[in-house]
């Protein structure tokens, strides 16, 4: 199994920059690549980006595209998600996901709350 547990989130004027963190433990050579969800009140859980362990290659939102910035520390079993420029929009609970081998049965973490506000 692989838990995962994100850190980092927090209250941030617009304009703003934060960096959420992602540890992986467990079985993580399991781990075929890992992503940021968020989920805003009453609205759906959407995929912010995501990155193959393998190349590290990344895919974004376009909603984010340019801003947001999704890397690994495979020594460290971390993901980060940089988020620069931040809008009141992008408030959120920021979750942590990951695609387990051979299923890609995804694992989640507790979320992180962000909260872009003046």
């Amino acid at each position: 199994q692989v838990q995962l547990v994100e850190s980092g989130g927090g209250l941030v004027q617009p304009g703003g920059s934060l960096t959420l963190s992602c540890v992986a433990s467990g079985n993580i050579f399991s781990i075929y690549g890992m992503a940021w969800y968020r989920q805003a009140p009453g609205e759906q859980r959407e995929l912010v980006g995501g990155i193959l362990l393998s190349d590290n290659y990344t895919n974004y939102n376009d909603r984010v595209k340019g801003r947001f910035t999704i890397s690994a520390n495979n020594a460290k079993n971390t993901m980060y998600l940089q988020m620069n420029s931040l809008k009141t929009e992008d408030t959120a609970v920021y979750y942590c996901n990951a695609q387990i081998k051979p299923t890609m049965a995804a694992t989640w973490g507790q979320g992180t709350q962000v909260t872009v506000s003046s």
